[in-house]
């Protein structure tokens, strides 16, 4: 039919083949010589209504081959079962404890990725295209690749709905987090858990999670251990333990800039910054990656995206798995019949917080801020407390330079606000009393 079609536009090709897939079947034609690649191409809205469906795809070049290939709709779309994917050799074959499965390919191939090498993903599509059906098959291909010691998650959900059934598994590191405040307080913990991370692996002159817990491995296997460099007991330090991988999944992230706002984009461009060699992953999911939701230095440093329901012709190359609720209630029980979550205590409430804004600290809360020194030396040796002073010479933000003042007037370094604006030195320079 196609190449009968063809001929009726005065060009002469031959089918060689056809690879049908879950949603569409690509037929493979080498065009006669002399035939260019541009007048089949040009044609694809007359041979779309020729063959009566709603649009065909001309695919110019398939590597590895010398052929063209026409994509065309199937007349009934099939359901691409999550188990499929994971019942494949393909994902037998990935040994990352990360693998997920994605969905199938255009020719109905199982794809499978790794969150690992990644390292991080923006999920974006609108209300309706299938973003939690996607979040649901990512959590469960983890949940059956890898157990609650290798692979640990913190699930941030602002719906209260999606995510909220996997309440009580053991990978989880804190009850699924639907209070948008507690979800700054969970990345802040992640944050804080990052750099110690980072500590541990440059004392024992490691690169990355994996060359760390081999460390530790190779050590049980010649039954010594390796003592904590920073223990509180340095007499007798504990041993190190390996380190799980931790993957933190967001569910709307839109919802969550909107309530707490520029203090999580700080926290969430920092994990994507550097979380990555610590074995920290992100998953945002989000309805509209616009600016004002996705900023700059975050898309940047989230390499991989995955998009739903996009505009134009046939332009998804992967057609994703599909999981019900029953099978993620099943699964879902099961895993908790396997054991009880372990939660780390501390994460949902700011005691890992350096300084949150709003919260009361205590007097020397604000001397945890690596500037702090600095800026009381820029305060004392201008003789003048001005807020927009310590934030021009410090390259830092407003409210961290005004945390930073608001510190030093609890220290009695300088004097509370008077009527107009200016705030006094209470401290010498030289001496360091007060005048």
């Amino acid at each position: 039919l196609i190449e009968r079609k063809l001929v009726d536009f005065g060009i002469d090709v031959k089918v060689l083949s056809a690879q049908p897939g879950p949603v569409i079947t690509r037929y493979e034609f080498e065009p006669a010589p002399g035939v260019k690649g541009s007048q089949i191409t040009n044609l694809a809205k007359d041979l779309a209504r020729a063959l009566s469906v709603v649009s065909v795809r001309v695919v110019e070049t398939i590597p590895g081959k010398s052929f063209m290939g026409l994509e065309i709709p199937n007349p009934k779309r099939q359901i691409v079962c999550l188990s499929e994917i994971m019942g494949s050799q393909v994902y037998a074959d990935m040994h990352s404890p990360l693998a997920i499965a994605m969905g199938k390919d255009i020719a109905g191939k199982p794809v499978v990725a790794d969150l690992a090498k990644m390292p991080h993903v923006l999920v974006a599509g609108t209300t309706g295209s299938g973003k939690s059906v996607a979040i649901n098959a990512l959590i469960l291909s983890l949940l059956y690749k890898a157990e609650a010691s290798k692979v640990r998650m913190i699930l941030i959900d602002p719906k209260m709905l999606e995510l909220s059934v996997y309440e009580g598994i053991p990978h989880l590191l804190a009850p699924v987090v639907t209070d948008m405040r507690q979800a700054a307080n969970a990345l802040n913990w992640c944050v804080a858990e990052m750099e110690r991370r980072y500590k541990l692996m440059s004392m024992l002159g490691v690169r990355n999670l994996a060359g760390y817990n081999k460390k530790i491995q190779d050590a049980k296997k010649a039954d010594t251990s390796i003592p904590h460099p920073f223990s509180l007991t340095p007499d007798d330090p504990e041993p190190l333990d390996e380190m799980p991988l931790i993957v933190v999944v967001i569910d709307e992230l839109a919802d969550l800039m909107m309530v707490v706002g520029k203090k999580v984009e700080e926290l969430i461009a920092r994990l994507a910054q550097k979380a990555r060699a610590s074995g920290i992953h992100l998953v945002l999911a989000t309805q509209r990656p616009s600016v004002d939701v996705i900023t700059g230095l975050i898309k940047a440093n989230i390499p991989t995206r995955v998009a739903f329901q996009v505009s134009s012709k046939i332009d998804s190359r992967t057609h994703g798995a599909f999981v019900s609720d029953q099978e993620v209630h099943k699964v879902v029980n099961h895993l908790k019949a396997q054991g009880e979550p372990n939660y780390i205590e501390g994460i949902l409430t700011n005691e890992t917080e350096e300084s949150s804004e709003g919260s009361v600290q205590s007097d020397t809360g604000g001397e945890k801020d690596p500037l702090y020194d600095e800026a009381v030396n820029i305060v004392l040796t201008s003789r003048r407390a001005s807020i927009s002073s310590v934030q021009r010479q410090l390259r830092i933000g407003y409210n961290r330079a005004a945390r930073l003042i608001e510190e030093m007037e609890r220290a009695g370094l300088v004097s509370a606000m008077q009527s107009n604006g200016n705030r006094e030195v209470l401290v010498n320079s030289s001496s360091g009393t007060h005048e």
